[in-house]
């Protein structure tokens, strides 16, 4: 179909006689620079207009066609409540057919239509979004990206060059914007930092091709392609149109929703979807390619943003607005390259004693990734995190094997400038003194944070635990006094304790 019967056909499909069923009227024209959406009350339909921008090609009426239909099979993954089928639209005697029989002269994606107020986007707006909604996100795409797809042809877009070309081109596409809303400064270190992570760690590049984290992912997860509809979070929009934006690392897509959380000025939303989306999965070692991705994401903003500086029907005051915002774009990709000073904190404590609610409220400050013993010893186990472990998890051997983890996942992100608690009952003074010894070498900042509550207080959590990892019971609460060992002199200057029974909050600012 042409450009010029386009626009006969969107003004036929304003009208509400086009559609089999009633509408709410006027219908609702939303048009983006690659499709019409026309609301119609109960349903929207999507009609991908005839462009071809190189990296996404609508041009003829078998591509759009293509393209509907890989828009409606891969959004089920993440929605399939929204998305429903593809029609064709026809003509009979010149007029337009929704889903007639004749020769399909366009076709249309039709979706369950959804109040803009349930956008995770206009959620946080509007002050409505919820720390545990978070929460639950990291759990929705956790398990959104167990299910992906992989192959060896998705795997070998994990490669460097693969990886590197996507990242390059941003920074040639944006080399025109130096002195507007970029510096040459930011620009320079920006593009050094990425050129030295592709030169430095190819090997990390590859754990995560053999580790099977290259999967098919959503491809463009920020909050605006999110929604909590029907009191259940669904990923829609991702990307249909191009392989190599949506054949990625997992930490791609985490990294855009933490990246859009952090641009909002919201770090506490970002590390509350993080920290329960790497414990679920556990792919701690994904982290070490997380400030790459937040880095790439941020710049991706920055570049479609200043996109618009170019064109000539858009408004001065648009232009400024842009501009404005494609700096700080620019200015977070940049940030997201700056070396930090890692540190490891161990939480210490008998079970019940405050350590994991603590832990959350510090890694909320501190924007710190929590490593809790109990996730740790079920991945090693094999198990679910919400299935009870048996005995065989709970051996001396695999209890040393979970602490070898631990120390060994801390030091290695403590070392790339993350802040990182360990959350363990750390009750025993080898366990303790291995971790000091291991971060004096590294040199790495340490700290224990020693929790600890009245008996009684202990015993009651225990008994009213409920919807937690955590598989520890009451009556173990004897054996595990009886086990521990008191802090050492050698331990002692390492060691805050906190009475977890009082309000931690000023507690730890004290610390």
């Amino acid at each position: 179909m042409s450009d010029a019967v386009v626009p006969d056909l969107i003004e036929r499909m304003l009208e509400a006689g086009f559609y089999p069923h009633g509408v709410r009227e006027p219908v609702e024209l939303i048009q983006t620079h690659v499709s019409y959406v026309l609301l119609t009350g109960e349903f929207a339909y999507k009609v991908k207009k005839s462009v071809n921008f190189g990296f996404l090609d609508y041009s003829t009426l078998e591509k759009r066609e293509h393209f509907c239909r890989q828009e409606l099979e891969m959004n089920k993954r993440g929605a399939p409540e929204l998305y429903l089928e593809v029609l064709p639209i026809s003509q009979d005697n010149g007029k337009f057919v929704l889903g007639g029989s004749g020769e399909a002269v366009e076709y249309v994606l039709k979706m369950r239509q959804f109040p803009q107020d349930v956008l995770l986007s206009e959620m946080f707006e509007h002050g409505r979004l919820t720390e545990a909604q978070m929460e639950e996100l990291g759990r929705v795409v956790a398990l959104y990206h167990a299910n992906a797809q992989s192959s060896d042809l998705i795997r070998s877009f994990g490669e460097v060059a693969q990886v590197r070309q996507a990242i390059d081109e941003n920074y040639e596409q944006t080399t025109k914007y130096i002195g507007g809303p970029q510096s040459q400064a930011q620009y320079d270190e920006t593009k050094h930092y990425t050129d030295s992570f592709f030169d430095e760690r190819s090997q990390l590049f590859s754990s995560r091709i053999q580790n099977n984290f290259i999967r098919e992912c959503h491809g463009d997860l920020h909050l605006r392609n999110i929604c909590l509809w029907q009191d259940k979070i669904l990923l829609f929009d991702c990307i249909e149109f191009n392989e190599p934006f949506r054949f990625v690392d997992v930490m791609y897509d985490v990294a855009f929703t933490v990246m859009d959380l952090q641009a909002r000025q919201c770090p506490e939303f970002g590390n509350a979807f993080l920290n329960t989306y790497v414990e679920q999965t556990g792919d701690w070692e994904g982290l070490q390619v997380l400030p790459l991705y937040l880095s790439r994401q941020a710049y991706v903003r920055a570049k479609v943003t200043s996109f618009l500086l170019d064109d000539p029907g858009v408004p001065a005051q648009v232009k400024e607005e842009a501009k404005a915002t494609a700096a700080d774009y620019y200015k977070l990709a940049w940030e997201y390259t700056k070396p930090h000073q890692g540190r490891l904190i161990l939480m210490s404590g008998l079970s019940g004693s405050g350590k994991s609610t603590t832990a959350k409220h510090l890694a909320r400050k501190l924007d710190a990734i929590v490593i809790r013993s109990d996730a740790v010893r079920k991945h090693l186990g094999g198990i679910a995190l919400s299935e009870r472990g048996g005995d065989e998890l709970y051996t001396p051997e695999m209890t040393q094997k979970t602490y070898d983890r631990l120390l060994q996942l801390g030091v290695m992100l403590a070392s790339q400038g993350f802040t990182v608690i360990l959350d363990a009952k750390y009750d025993r003074t080898d366990l303790r003194m291995n971790a000091i010894d291991m971060a004096d070498f590294q040199q790495i900042p340490l700290q224990i944070i020693h929790c600890n509550a009245p008996i009684e207080v202990l015993k009651e959590r225990l008994q009213q635990r409920r919807g937690d990892i955590a598989d520890a019971t009451a009556d173990l609460l004897e054996s595990q006094i009886a086990a521990s060992d008191a802090f050492t002199p050698a331990e002692q200057p390492y060691v805050r304790s906190l009475d977890t029974s009082q309000p931690i909050a000023a507690q730890l600012t004290k610390i």
